[in-house]
């Protein structure tokens, strides 16, 4: 079975304070044999990038509403006028705040959906689907 790569490079701001940010050069990956999850790799100043996988789902959320707790928190807000979306990452090695641009994470969203709808991510219909299917015959 041929699975899907959707990938998309670009630059966030990692806020250092009100006044200050810097910019992290990421890519965003998402892999139709892992549904339920979203990667991005920071390149940093570092031999490896820094990898996170969260949900799919906090992501798509997180455009519109807060969401998440714990490690990974992501919110919507205006930057300079922009629509932006601010990642709140938080591990034993330390915490990061990320300012992404929302038209560039929606339009990478929307193209994972495209590949794997919510609600197919298990590979079989979502339940509603099922239960139409069943009830038809």
């Amino acid at each position: 079975m041929q699975h899907t790569v959707v990938e998309r490079e670009l630059e966030l701001r990692l806020i250092l304070s009100p006044e200050q940010s810097v910019p992290v050069p990421a890519r965003l990956g998402y892999r139709s044999d892992d549904p339920y999850a979203v990667h991005i790799a920071f390149h940093i100043d570092s031999e490896h990038p820094v990898n996170w996988t969260f949900a799919r789902d906090l992501l798509v959320e997180g455009v519109f509403r807060p969401c998440g707790q714990g490690d990974v928190r992501v919110w919507p807000t205006k930057a300079d006028g922009r629509s932006v979306v601010l990642m709140a990452l938080g591990s034993p090695d330390g915490d990061a705040l990320l300012e992404a641009p929302v038209p560039q994470v929606s339009a990478w969203l929307e193209r994972t959906l495209r590949v794997v709808p919510p609600g197919t991510e298990g590979g079989e219909p979502a339940i509603d689907d099922a239960l139409d299917h069943l009830l038809a015959q």
